[in-house]
């Protein structure tokens, strides 16, 4: 990657709904050059998509949590099984498969307090493989994508 892929990126990074003429004027480049660079970029797997940032107090979930879970027998089976599941389950908007003490670290995102009691006692501990849950409240979650500096890194 070299510095023109780096200022592409960043330029994607601040609007990716950017059109492609915005993204090579910003770069300082010709509109064919930004294209083929920003489909080579794509193909070699370092744009993988754009996300949608939603406001999850907007859409009925304000309450996130960070729940930290061990799972028994720590088999890759196991930890598959379990990693499909809660990885499927409507309230997981980030998940964590870690080393150290637990074995998964899931970011959730609910209703109120009652609704995460409920989703860690009635779901996640229903589950025979957990054998150790700590949730902890999320207060403010701030988010900060990557910085992509000279040179890609």
């Amino acid at each position: 990657m070299d510095e023109l892929d780096a200022a592409i990126l960043r330029s994607l990074q601040s609007d990716a709904r950017r059109s492609n003429r915005d993204v090579a004027a910003d770069v300082g480049v010709a509109p064919s050059t930004a294209l083929e660079r920003t489909r080579a970029l794509r193909d070699r797997g370092v744009i993988r998509g754009a996300t949608l940032d939603v406001d999850l107090a907007a859409i009925g979930r304000p309450v996130q949590a960070l729940i930290a879970i061990r799972v028994r027998p720590p088999s890759r089976r196991a930890i598959e099984a379990f990693r499909d599941w809660v990885q499927g389950l409507p309230e997981t908007i980030g998940l964590f498969v870690t080393t150290g003490t637990e074995d998964f670290l899931v970011h959730v995102a609910v209703a109120d307090n009652e609704a995460l009691y409920a989703f860690v006692i009635d779901r996640l501990t229903q589950r025979p493989e957990v054998a150790d849950v700590r949730t902890s409240v999320v207060y403010e979650h701030l988010r900060r994508p990557p910085r992509i500096e000279a040179g890609g890194r």
